[in-house]
């Protein structure tokens, strides 16, 4: 085998390069290194480095230059080479390309992606031990694979059902709003921002052919999401997620109980005070503060699903419903919301009526609002329950995104998490390199 291909293999360099010399250094301020000064082929010299169009000479740049490549066993390597500039008729002077590594990267093609699978299947810890670069350092690489692997994929292709949701990535109301394919359970868009402009740049990227082709949209009531949809896919059927109606019931639920447990204070500061009893007993509690103890404890036996009740759950609703019957019908309430997905179809929507008319005159202020917010859903509703779409698959990417979060907490910017949770969640993975 001649030298120069068995380098070539061992730096991950293809044919566009030239090995004209490779340097041993064991005195440099990084230990061991090995530095290969090499060059591009006469074929792919003189391209500009953004557009890869030849162009003319523009002057030297910055003189030679280094890149860093895979380590060969424990040994450092470096790639060296001139980096003069060309003048592109499109972009001016720019730096002209090199086979071997992207465009402004300090590192050459194979380090880039064998950074951003780590960075997807590894801790943080451990790709900069591994790697031996700065967590910021991850995050610039992250976005140019994903900036790079973005131009070679068509992310719109067959999109027909989405879910529209946004997720917060850091303090102070910072959120992402993303974009999830309902049949293939990708993750196919998501940018900075949670309002109507952040989500025209969706649409404005989907093209108005494709927004045309949407056939379903879940969501869940925002109306900053409703107003879009309706703008640029007034077509698509609009599907309310179950979840989030039913976590409407469940707030309004809560509502009542903290103005059950307010009105037990209210009394228990009326009651006049017991004397003590004979020594070496305790005076029976007061009625009002009794009341008020077991409601402060009685939150989760509220918010519980009927099947999931422990036995002292249980007898907690049994107390609610002897002691407190506005408490306990606004618990029928959030129950009977729930049976109404439980059910779907027509049933869910016959179900649904029963429910709206039941909450309207059942005398507690809160259901009585919340009837009226499912009245102006109920079109998204009653979609919802014909087609059975939720927002379960996209509350799960959010989760995943959660998690990516804090595995990315240090990166400069929310574009490098967004390159990390599309190259993640989308189906974009970089290869290893020389795996198959």
């Amino acid at each position: 085998m001649r030298s120069s291909r068995l380098w070539r293999a061992l730096l991950g360099v293809d044919k566009r390069t030239v090995i004209e010399e490779i340097e041993f250094d064991d005195d440099g301020a990084d230990g061991e290194v090995v530095v290969a000064h090499v060059r591009p082929r006469r074929g792919a010299r003189g391209r500009c480095g953004r557009c890869g169009r030849k162009a003319p000479s523009y002057d030297r740049g910055e003189g030679r230059r280094r890149w860093r490549g895979l380590d060969l066993g424990t040994v450092r390597v470096w790639l060296e080479a001139d980096a003069p500039r060309v003048n592109c008729p499109t972009h001016g002077p720019t730096v002209v390309a090199v086979p071997w590594a992207r465009h402004a990267a300090g590192h050459t093609r194979d380090f880039d992606d064998t950074v951003a699978w780590l960075a997807v299947a590894c801790s943080k810890t451990a790709v900069c031990e591994l790697m031996r670069i700065a967590w910021r350092t991850v995050g610039a690489i992250v976005a140019r694979v994903w900036d790079d692997t973005e131009k070679t994929v068509d992310r719109f292709a067959n999109l027909r059902r989405i879910g529209i949701d946004e997720i917060s990535y850091k303090r102070h109301h910072k959120y992402l709003t993303i974009v999830v394919d309902h049949d293939s359970g990708r993750l196919v868009w998501a940018a900075a921002g949670r309002d109507k402009t952040t989500l025209r740049r969706f649409f404005d990227a989907l093209g108005e052919d494709r927004c045309a082709l949407i056939t379903h949209v879940s969501a869940d009531a925002a109306d900053w999401i409703a107003d879009v949809v309706a703008e640029r896919c007034p077509g698509a059927v609009r599907c309310a997620d179950p979840f989030h109606v039913v976590a409407w019931s469940t707030e309004a639920l809560d509502a009542e109980r903290r103005r059950a447990w307010n009105d037990a204070r209210a009394l228990a500061r009326t009651e006049p005070k017991r004397g003590r009893g004979r020594p070496g007993t305790q005076s029976p509690p007061r009625p009002g503060h009794e009341q008020a103890r077991k409601l402060k404890g009685a939150r989760y036996a509220l918010w519980k699903n009927a099947d999931d009740l422990t036995e002292r759950q249980t007898e907690k609703l049994a107390w609610i419903a002897k002691t407190d019957t506005r408490l306990y019908r606004a618990y029928l309430l959030k129950e009977g919301l729930r049976h109404v997905f439980s059910v779907k179809g027509n049933a869910g929507k016959e179900a649904l009526d029963r429910w709206t008319s039941w909450a309207r005159r059942c005398r507690i202020p809160v259901f009585v609002e919340l009837s009226r917010r499912i009245v102006k859903h109920r079109d998204a509703i009653d979609a919802a329950l014909d087609h059975g779409l939720s927002q379960g698959l996209i509350e799960s990417t959010n989760t995943k995104i959660r998690v990516l979060t804090r595995i990315a907490f240090g990166f400069h910017n929310a574009e490098a998490l967004i390159a990390l949770a599309m190259l993640a969640l989308g189906g974009y993975r970089p290869a290893l390199p020389g795996h198959a």
